[in-house]
């Protein structure tokens, strides 16, 4: 485990000035190459505040679960709001996160008094929002967010789209820029889990699009037979033309000779007599 827990500096004040229910509010995948981005938001309760809270970024994949359970079992609410890499792709990763955030804090079953957002500002109306540089890793209720977020978008990555497309092994780099992804991606070109208005990806595609016309092959023109004309039915297939004639010439030349041969020698007998 991490030696720094993050603190709670911004919610003791927000509590102070007689706020209660605080939400944490943080993402995961906003960077990623393929796969949806995740937000989520977290309202803990102060009484009851898991021990294992840390920046996400620095539990393992099992700390990361278990701390999961523990959020899920003692916050007073919890949320995680999923946005496809279509709505991505058409409203920019900006825009789509920023929704995506304040998506995350309406869906919440319990209205929160006050919010608290990672790096990023989002307009919640009356509600008050107070956006943290480093919020992950230095506040407890933006922490539990940051936690939430990652353990649900890694599951749908290890799991859907991981059997959805073997090849890409998406449960080891979860959709991010890794030399392993960058790899799987020259090779197999981009699928329908990729952003495509992600340079990266755009690059792949385009190399891809030119390896299949490069690939593709032309169709083969063949020339049309002539038809066989035979002679007779009885020709035998593939032989000269010219010999199927003589064959017939040769046979009708000895019928005759054959027809008139007992001819000739009575009348040369009836000659020497």
């Amino acid at each position: 485990m991490p030696k720094a827990h993050p603190t709670n500096h911004h919610e003791a004040k927000l509590r102070k000035a007689g706020h209660r229910l605080i939400a944490g509010v943080d993402e995961a995948g906003k960077g990623s190459w393929a796969g949806p981005l995740v937000t989520a938001a977290v309202i803990l309760d102060e009484t009851d505040v898991p021990a294992e809270l840390y920046d996400s970024k620095m539990l393992t994949p099992k700390q990361r679960e278990r701390v999961f359970v523990a959020i899920t079992k003692t916050a007073l609410a919890w949320t995680a709001h999923v946005v496809p890499v279509t709505e991505i792709d058409k409203e920019g990763v900006h825009k789509a996160n920023l929704q995506a955030l304040k998506r995350a804090v309406e869906k919440l079953h319990i209205s929160p008094d006050a919010v608290l957002v990672d790096a990023f500002k989002i307009d919640l109306g009356a509600t008050p929002v107070i956006n943290i540089i480093d919020g992950d890793a230095l506040e407890r209720s933006i922490s539990a967010a940051s936690i939430i977020a990652k353990v649900v978008r890694d599951q749908i990555m290890s799991s859907e789209l991981n059997r959805q497309y073997p090849k890409f092994h998406f449960h080891v780099h979860k959709g991010y820029g890794t030399p392993l992804h960058a790899k799987l991606l020259a090779m197999h070109g981009p699928t329908l889990a990729h952003r495509m208005s992600f340079a990266p990806v755009q690059a792949a595609a385009q190399k891809a699009s030119k390896k299949f016309i490069a690939n593709k092959k032309k169709p083969t023109i063949f020339n049309k037979a002539k038809p066989t004309r035979h002679t007779s039915s009885r020709s035998i297939v593939g032989k000269p033309k010219k010999h199927v004639i003589q064959t017939k010439k040769l046979k009708k030349s000895i019928k005759k000779k054959a027809a008139r041969g007992p001819k000739r020698t009575k009348k040369r007998t009836a000659h020497k007599r």
